[in-house]
């Protein structure tokens, strides 16, 4: 499976919606906390493009987005195929 990397903050609601998403498909991710470490705000930041709202999810070097983007590709079925190998 591909690696999943996901910037988050505790108190995102976007962002635990899209950890459980993983999580019940078994899929285990990387959680990089930009509450806990502000470096990883600009991290975040320049590897999105710009974008300045958790979470910010990537599969392998696939930008995802948000959450809304995480769940629109697991409602057209693209999900699964993104994630494996």
């Amino acid at each position: 499976m591909k690696k999943v990397v996901i910037y988050s903050s505790n108190a995102c609601p976007y962002c635990v919606k899209a950890k459980n998403l993983f999580e019940s498909k078994g899929v285990e991710y990387q959680e990089l906390r930009v509450d806990k470490d502000p470096a990883l705000v600009d991290e975040s930041i320049r590897k999105s493009g710009g974008m300045r709202t958790v979470p910010q999810i990537f599969i392998d070097d696939y930008y995802v987005g948000g959450c809304d983007e995480l769940y629109a590709l697991e409602k057209e079925n693209k999900l699964d195929p993104l994630l494996k190998d």
